[in-house]
């Protein structure tokens, strides 16, 4: 055979069975989106009660943030400005809004979402766990908002039980035989965790973006009496938490009854890192690693419901605040970021981010141009060190709930504003984190300008939403 034809032949061949050099280049990327999770509740951040091996390797093989922020402080605005890359100020959705029978307020059909703009470039897309931006059918289904597979609670008040009557797979109700509120057959986070492992397996032959935002640790505390709990069955003095309980009174919201809140909630915990360690052993299994960008954090800080101790565990890492506060404590989030080869084992950064930036970010990686309405900056030269990293004039972020709260950060100084809905009973409260990272000293009263200069960018940043009204007229 005339070799000129030979080489044709191989190239032919080549072209048509491997993969393009920019299908090659094209990241897989895997988003862990863990549910009310504090930042100190992890062992990369400081945890010394509750085992967290996988997590803490996934620290030690990749970049650890120092200071990286949630939307808000609650789940479904912090999501939507996960998803949209847009501030609780702008982004559509601003606060927990149930839409019955089943659901919440939906994204808007103009919004486009981070798995949109994937979808778009080629990537497969899946959401594994829970969604609560928009019930099946309507604008905001996870179908019509960039994801090609959706399996888990797409409401976030079902997802208040660990053992649900039903999930979603796609548009079909998978009713969960023998658990009606009364018995507990089938424990939600396994099942999602198989159908999450699944589609790496079903899809390693192209780039994907895997969404996980699993429901755990969030309320209720609940799980089988496996090793997990039995390695802290003993390790914790308890007070039983009395709850809504399963039986012929339940109902779908309550959260249940717990013997041994602590030793259930640092269960939990163990076993979402145990799901973590095997996603990421079964990208190794699939020889995708080094292909792959890993990022871990928490859609907001620790819970208090459902008999949560976040004092006892140390949840928030010193810093002042829960689960809808807009103190450090319910919006500073772990973020840890994993890419073999792109970003340098062990290491750590102060830079200052939050959700809004994962969007640019993602789009950045894969090679996307980055879209106007976003208003985040691509974090990408922090991860990789390549390139000028672009820093935020301020961070801002709004909470509707309690009266309005409103908060700002610019540098290391932070403003708070408190009962938002009714100015005669606004307040205001400012701190240096610098000097005061635990906000235990307002000292608005001797940085009057500071305060005002900080109030521009909250009065700049907030545009009046008529679905989410946050300021009195």
């Amino acid at each position: 055979m005339n070799l000129h034809i030979s080489i044709f032949i191989i190239s032919l061949l080549c072209s048509i069975y491997l993969p393009s050099t920019a299908q090659q280049q094209k990241p897989n990327i895997v988003f862990i989106l863990a549910d009310d999770l504090g930042i100190g509740d992890i062992g990369p951040y400081g945890q010394e009660k509750i085992k967290t091996p996988n997590l803490d390797k996934l620290a030690s093989r990749g970049m650890r943030f120092e200071n990286f922020y949630s939307g808000t402080s609650v789940c479904a605005p912090s999501r939507s400005a996960l998803m949209t890359g847009q501030h609780t100020g702008h982004t559509y959705i601003r606060g927990n809004k149930e839409i019955q029978p089943e659901g919440q307020e939906p994204l808007a059909d103009s919004i486009t979402t981070v798995a949109m703009l994937l979808k778009k470039a080629g990537y497969t897309t899946g959401a594994f766990g829970k969604w609560g931006l928009g019930m099946v059918g309507t604008s905001g289904d996870p179908l019509k908002k960039g994801f090609d597979e959706f399996y888990g609670y797409n409401c976030q008040r079902q997802s208040h039980r660990y053992y649900p009557t039903h999930l979603w797979h796609n548009t079909e109700k998978i009713v969960l035989e023998g658990n009606d509120l009364q018995q507990k057959i089938h424990y939600a986070p396994e099942l999602i965790q198989q159908k999450t492992l699944a589609f790496i397996e079903a899809n390693q032959q192209k780039p994907f973006f895997l969404f996980v935002p699993t429901v755990l640790p969030h309320a209720e505390l609940a799980g089988p009496n496996d090793e997990f709990y039995q390695q802290y069955s003993a390790s914790f003095p308890e007070t039983a938490h009395k709850g809504n309980d399963y039986g012929p009174n339940a109902t779908v919201p309550g959260y249940a009854s717990v013997e041994k809140p602590r030793a259930t909630f640092a269960a939990m915990i163990s076993r979402l890192d145990h799901y973590v360690g095997e996603i990421v052993d079964k990208l190794e299994q699939l020889g995708l690693s080094d292909n792959t960008l890993i990022i871990f954090t928490s859609d907001n800080g620790a819970h208090r419901e459902g008999g949560a101790d976040p004092q006892f565990f140390n949840s928030s890492a010193g810093l002042k605040g829960y689960k809808r506060d807009l103190y450090e404590g319910g919006i500073k989030v772990p973020m840890l970021a994993v890419w073999p080869g792109k970003i340098s084992p062990a290491s750590t950064t102060p830079h200052l981010a939050a959700f809004w930036d994962v969007l640019p970010t993602l789009a950045e990686a894969s090679g996307i141009s980055t879209p106007d309405f976003t208003d985040g900056i691509s974090i990408f030269p922090t991860l990789t060190g390549k390139g000028k990293q672009h820093k935020h004039q301020y961070l801002y972020w709004e909470f509707h709930e309690d009266g309005g709260r409103q908060a700002v950060r610019a540098d290391n100084w932070k403003l708070v504003r408190l009962k938002v809905k009714d100015g005669s009973q606004t307040t205001e409260e400012l701190y240096n984190l610098k000097d005061d990272p635990t906000e235990s000293n307002n000292i608005i009263r001797k940085h009057g300008e500071i305060a005002k200069k900080l109030g521009k960018y909250i009065d700049e940043a907030h545009r009046e939403s008529p679905i989410f009204p946050l300021i009195k007229q």
